[in-house]
């Protein structure tokens, strides 16, 4: 079974006035994202050494597991802190990347600034937010994050840079076009326009990153959209296959029953039972 990104971190945005925490070791990799617009003062103890800093906006700061780290800041935080299981980590970057990432690997970047994946991280927090949640988007967005933070340490810099043609930003643009136009005829020359990508180039970093092609994407994206639409009962399974951008019913059941596997009137009975 493929590892679920959103399985392996947790998530929390971090306000906090002034104040410390004490040293400690924990189980999982802490990563701390900043948000703060002005840059401030931080305090870190990590593993016995003290390390007295300004910390700027867009800096992330990596605490591997079995690392002791303590902090105090000096004025109101504005962070993200994203918590990794160090061994589904591991498991994701060796099968879905072909990545080996040791955690010395971890510790030896401990702090460093990229936009990019920060931007990723904030895209993260507003998919768990969102009202009408979509578990394939936030999936997404997880994978997203992980990926390029993976990337960053486990690519040389050339092949880190070009990975980066791809930004976090261009994934939010072709996912909001996919939600908005799900129901439309979506051909990957459209998806890959959003990135202002060639076609080819597209597929091979969506799936890189994503996991699944652009195609696989839209219809696992149709999919979940067509079943919050089955659990109206007075909804014709023949309109929802329309409405979700499938050429007729027996498209839509073919597709469904291939990510489900039951057909959408089975579905349907399932869920009213």
């Amino acid at each position: 079974m493929r590892p679920t990104a959103a399985d392996l971190l947790t998530l929390e945005y971090f306000e906090a006035e002034p104040a410390s925490m004490p040293i400690d070791k924990y189980e999982q990799h802490h990563i701390i994202l900043n948000l703060r617009d002005e840059p401030h003062r931080i305090e870190n103890w990590r593993d016995g050494e003290h390390r007295d800093f300004i910390y700027h906006k867009n800096e992330i700061i990596v605490t591997p597991a079995g690392v002791e780290s303590g902090w105090k800041w000096h004025v109101k935080t504005k962070c993200i802190i994203i918590t990794l299981d160090p061994a589904k980590c591991e498991k994701f970057a060796q099968t879905e990347l072909g990545i080996l990432l040791s955690s010395d690997q971890l510790k030896d970047l401990p702090q460093f600034l990229d936009e990019d994946i920060t931007q990723s991280g904030i895209q993260l927090k507003e998919s768990l937010q969102c009202d009408l949640g979509s578990q394939v988007i936030f999936e997404s967005y997880a994978r997203i994050f992980l990926t390029k933070l993976i990337l960053k340490y486990g690519l040389q810099k050339d092949e880190y840079d070009f990975s980066k043609s791809f930004t976090a930003r261009h994934y939010k643009q072709v996912l909001d076009y996919i939600a908005v136009n799900y129901g439309k005829n979506i051909l990957l020359e459209d998806m890959a326009a959003q990135a202002n990508l060639s076609p080819s180039h597209f597929a091979r970093l969506f799936k890189q990153t994503i996991g699944q092609s652009p195609y696989q994407f839209l219809m696992s994206y149709r999919i979940e959209q067509a079943k919050k639409m089955l659990g109206s009962p007075n909804k014709l399974i023949v309109d929802i296959a329309l409405k979700c951008g499938f050429s007729d019913q027996a498209h839509f059941s073919r597709v469904f029953k291939k990510i489900e596997g039951l057909t959408p009137k089975q579905y349907r009975q399932k869920d009213e039972k």
